[in-house]
């Protein structure tokens, strides 16, 4: 695979000793495990080493691994990996420049394929460049030069309907999946077990991404272009807006950008793999991540009174009144984290679901039963029973990170707003004074939107419906 090709693993027969390298940022998932007799595991899946090694952890991104030598180094060693502030002036059409390069280069292939639209900056951006880079590539003569992109969310979601008119101004053959809040939580099981994670924010996001993959798959495609990495590079997550000076801003992306391979990478590479799906995604090419990441961060900082929303950098980028990539309102949408995204609802009977199962007893024992980030609200320990039951192995809990978020934050992070500290969760709603559609906005904390969700108010009012229905043009695309 194009994104995950340099993590590899070379033997020398003479010795039978070997060297593993793992890519960059850790697009694709990596394990290394040890067994009692003294052998070294490696795998892409926890499923590979938990029957057999006595330890395992994650293999670090950017690193490779010798077995003479016994330990790892980095191998990946960039500018921006070190923190220093960077000072390179913004330039607009040499970012634009770098992502289309990096867009471009993905379209090497030879199976079907199509892009992945939320309806948000990143993934239209995807689709706008995929689009215009078609024609005349190898891949249009033996797949047609019309592109196919696919969305999922609930039925009245902001997703859908901003993919719709993103699709509708390309002239993508666009393919709208559905599904109900019970879809996702009956899938939760599986979505757990295939992405071997218990955190909270990717568990919500990878369920409607599985559903979608498989439907993908099921059409005849075997790659799609995906949007993920942008918020990391360019502070794309509502809580910046907080960020209290660019210092603070460029160490936090940095540390977003290290921490990718357990979150954002993790579910969109094993949300799709589950299928035999591969996710391809642009904004880590390596080339561009290092033109991003030069950019002096006080361009990248938030200043509404200048007109400056997150991400300004790279929307001004492809802002272009001559031959425009996308609508301006959809060029300037706010960030929607893709959980929130696919529509509010489905976080709400989440939550909901998981105080049907977890009990108030439960949650006062929950520092001795999980020790090691120890769940803090009752969603977060559902996924947790579930996780462990999968996966009951010490080193496995080992791989999950954990720490206060807002919004997606780090923990350092939530330190930029004292009023977050009472309102920690992922979802970008719990960004207060800063989502169109803050919890505090719509009747109260995180905590109280859930309580207004009952499960036998949800189903007395017919809003779970078993079925997954499709509404798209269904024309499959056979390989």
């Amino acid at each position: 695979m194009l994104d995950g090709m340099f993590s590899f693993v070379l033997l020398d027969t003479r010795d039978n000793s070997f060297i593993v390298a793992r890519d960059a940022v850790g697009i694709t998932s990596l394990y290394i495990g040890w067994g009692l007799d003294g052998s070294i595991w490696i795998s892409s899946e926890l499923k590979g080493l938990n029957d057999d090694c006595e330890h395992f952890q994650c293999f670090p991104p950017g690193h490779l691994y010798s077995s003479k030598n016994g330990g790892f180094r980095r191998w990946y060693n960039p500018i921006w990996f070190s923190e220093a502030i960077p000072s390179s002036p913004y330039d607009p059409l040499v970012l634009r420049r770098a992502f289309e390069n990096a867009v471009i280069k993905r379209l090497m292939t030879d199976v079907p394929f199509g892009v992945l639209l939320s309806g948000g900056l990143d993934s239209s951006l995807v689709a706008s460049i995929t689009a215009r880079h078609l024609a005349g590539t190898k891949a249009a003569k033996q797949w047609g030069s019309q592109l196919h992109s696919f969305c999922v969310g609930l039925e009245g979601s902001p997703d859908l309907k901003a993919a719709r008119e993103v699709a509708d101004y390309l002239g993508t053959v666009h393919h709208e999946f559905h599904f109900t809040v019970q879809d996702g939580i009956d899938a939760i099981e599986d979505v757990i077990y295939h992405i071997e994670t218990y955190d909270v924010t990717t568990i919500r996001a990878s369920t409607p991404m599985f559903l979608m993959s498989r439907k993908i798959k099921a059409l005849g495609v075997k790659m799609v272009i995906s949007g993920e990495g942008s918020d990391e590079i360019f502070g794309g997550y509502l809580y910046f807006h907080k960020a209290p000076n660019k210092e603070e801003f460029h160490r936090e992306t940095c540390h977003k950008i290290k921490a990718l391979h357990q979150y954002d990478c993790l579910r969109a590479n094993k949300s799709t793999s589950a299928w035999g799906l591969e996710a391809r995604v642009p904004f880590l090419d390596k080339d561009f991540i290092n033109v991003a990441m030069a950019i002096d961060p006080q361009w990248k900082m938030i200043r509404p009174e200048e007109g400056r929303i997150e991400k300004w950098v790279l929307r001004k980028a492809f802002d272009d009144e001559d031959h425009p990539y996308l609508p301006k309102h959809i060029l300037y949408r706010q960030k929607e984290q893709f959980s929130d995204g696919v529509g509010y609802s489905w976080i709400d009977g989440l939550k909901a679901h998981a105080a049907l199962h977890v009990t108030d007893k439960m949650m006062q024992n929950a520092e001795f039963i999980f020790p090691h980030n120890t769940p803090n609200t009752k969603e977060a320990y559902y996924y947790r029973m579930i996780f462990e039951r999968f996966f009951p192995q010490n080193s496995a809990s080992l791989t999950v990170p954990g720490g206060a978020s807002v919004a997606c934050s780090t923990a350092k992070a939530v330190e930029w707003d004292a009023s977050w500290s009472n309102n920690l969760d992922p979802s970008g709603r719990a960004a207060l004074g800063v989502h169109l559609s803050a919890y505090a906005d719509t009747g109260g904390s995180a905590a109280a939107q859930a309580a207004k969700v009952s499960s036998s108010k949800m189903i007395n009012n017919n809003v779970l419906p078993r079925m997954m229905e499709v509404s798209a043009k269904e024309v499959a695309i056979h390989g």
